[in-house]
């Protein structure tokens, strides 16, 4: 079943900004830099915030009040949408990134791949394959008015 959006609001949204949390900022932010290629830029002393971009992908992490084990997460923390998905796979594996999860076909029109950050945060790549599924979804084409895109027209 497809549940209708809402209409749309006078100001659509811009962009969104998960916010990771991590145990051990410094190696998280390693991790971040060297792995994955991403620039970064922290807050505190020591650093207790900071923003990772790459292109136009922007997350951020916050570093956990309290030293708790690292948790690997059942679910994806972030889906970064991006335009050659084995090209990725190949870079990340060249930077000796493990992978969670092999890039593949997926029923729902996208390729992609998982990786976990040093926290156990699921961080997926994925690549549109058959844009424009019907109805609102994980591989409506980012590049189509968010009014239309919104109601699956």
């Amino acid at each position: 079943m497809t549940r209708q959006a809402a209409p749309a609001a006078p100001w659509p949204f811009v962009r969104a900004m998960p916010v990771l949390e991590c145990a051990d900022m410094t190696r998280s932010l390693a991790f971040y830099e060297d792995k994955l290629g991403f620039g970064t830029r922290v807050w505190g002393e020591p650093p207790s915030f900071a923003m990772v971009q790459r292109g136009t992908v922007l997350l951020a992490l916050a570093l956990a009040e309290r030293r708790a084990p690292v948790v690997k997460r059942s679910t994806w923390a972030a889906y970064i949408y991006v335009q050659d998905v084995d090209r990725l796979h190949a870079e990340l594996i060249g930077h000796r990134v493990a992978i969670a999860e092999p890039p593949e076909d997926r029923f729902y029109g996208c390729r992609e791949f998982a990786v976990d950050d040093p926290d156990g945060n699921i961080l997926a790549f994925g690549q549109v394959i058959e844009p424009d599924p019907p109805g609102p979804g994980l591989c409506m084409n980012v590049g189509r008015d968010a009014s239309q895109s919104e109601r699956g027209s």
